[in-house]
């Protein structure tokens, strides 16, 4: 198969694509939509690239040669973008600086020094830099589990860095002169080429519509267990995780513990100041217990004034002493309406993983009693169960 109607095939079928991937735009929400447009940026400019290599002839060849690798590369650009864009990355310009410098080196050893395997050279790098920056976008600051949208754009683009490795090896090694046209002569690495080409775009198109449903899953469930006002989990949240760590103590019989934390006398503050100094005080509250609490444990908003804290392998006696140390911060922490110093102190319920307990529901039912001695007792006080 001849390279112009490799080419050829190749453009229409990408066009194609970048039409659903319009369509689907309209679809997507707000927060997604600057991550697609990137890739349909990305998807249009590689298509442009390859109709300008099939039907680019009747151009002054270095402009073709320009347009046509350029668009390849400002393509690949957008891609890499679009990654960043839709995990959570800033987009960074700075990855146009290869695109750019790509462009130029071909325009300047096309116009002005013909040099076909200079050429390759400024094409390979500039693709394998774009195609690690894609891989990095998708590896860095992954969600816990790996979807099969995200190891599939992996492999794409890898499969990417790879073909790139060897064309620029099998076009070195060959003996050709310096004004090979590489899109007039039969290779069979040009329809190497054109498979690798298509699957990006098409292949790489709708996975990438994947990886935008599993971003967007993976947002709602983390707003879905997070309390809107202190960003913090919330009780479905700490239910969850409860369970979770409880049945990992009962197998290795490790230990567990739940405190139950409540602030004292909530509702005066509610009705002296207003509700939204309240908000500020649950924020300030949260704050601090965030600072406190150790990585391998959690911290919840559970109700109205009151917080849940989970303790992996803690006993009752290493939990009391950690949520002393939370009871003190908050206490000895500087609240201030305006100019106004509020006074907030809190109360909790200790209450450690017992051999006979038979759920996390258990542990939290005796922190749930324990919380309601030390309120009964006087307040801003600890109670173990």
């Amino acid at each position: 198969m001849d390279a112009k109607t490799v080419f050829t095939i190749i453009s229409l079928t990408i066009l194609a694509n970048w039409s659903v991937l319009a369509f689907a735009y309209r679809s997507l929400p707000e927060l997604l939509r600057p991550a697609a447009r990137y890739w349909q940026w990305g998807t249009l400019l590689i298509a442009a690239g390859c109709a300008l290599f099939a039907f680019g002839q009747a151009l002054p060849r270095p402009l073709m040669l320009t347009l046509a690798n350029g668009g390849m590369v400002f393509g690949l650009a957008a891609y890499s973008l679009a990654l960043r864009e839709v995990n959570g990355m800033r987009p960074d310009p700075k990855l146009y600086a290869p695109a750019v410098g790509a462009t130029i080196g071909i325009l300047w050893f096309s116009a002005v020094f013909p040099d076909f395997k200079v050429r390759v050279i400024i094409a390979a790098l500039s693709w394998l830099t774009l195609a690690f920056t894609s891989l990095q976008a998708l590896v860095k600051h992954p969600p816990a589990q790996f979807s099969s949208s995200r190891k599939l754009l992996i492999a794409l683009f890898s499969l990417l860095a790879v073909s790139t490795s060897i064309r620029f090896s099998i076009y070195l090694s060959m003996d050709v002169p310096a004004d090979f046209h590489v899109e007039s002569g039969a290779s069979g690495w040009n329809l190497v080429s054109a498979i690798v080409l298509t699957m990006l775009p098409i292949v790489g198109t709708t996975t990438f519509l994947m990886l935008c449903s599993d971003v967007l899953r993976l947002r709602l469930e983390h707003t879905a267990a997070t309390d809107f006002l202190t960003s913090l989990p919330n009780r479905r949240a700490v239910t969850e995780r409860g369970a979770m760590m409880f049945d990992a103590a009962a197998s290795s019989q490790g230990g567990f513990a739940v405190a139950v934390i409540d602030i004292d006398d909530f509702k005066s503050i509610n009705d002296r100041y207003g509700h939204e100094t309240g908000d500020q005080a649950l924020v300030h509250i949260a704050t601090r217990l965030r600072e406190e609490i150790r990585a391998a444990d959690m911290v919840a908003r559970s109700g109205g004034e009151e917080f849940t804290a989970l303790f992996k392998d803690m006993d009752a006696t290493r939990t009391r002493a950690a949520v002393e140390r939370m009871r003190s911060a908050i206490e000895a922490s500087n609240f201030k309406t305006g100019d106004q110093p509020i006074r907030i102190t809190v109360s909790a319920g200790v209450s450690s993983r017992r051999h006979d307990d038979r759920s996390f529901e258990d542990v939290l039912r005796r922190a749930d009693k324990a919380l309601f001695l030390a309120k009964s007792l006087g307040r801003n006080r600890i109670e173990a169960a």
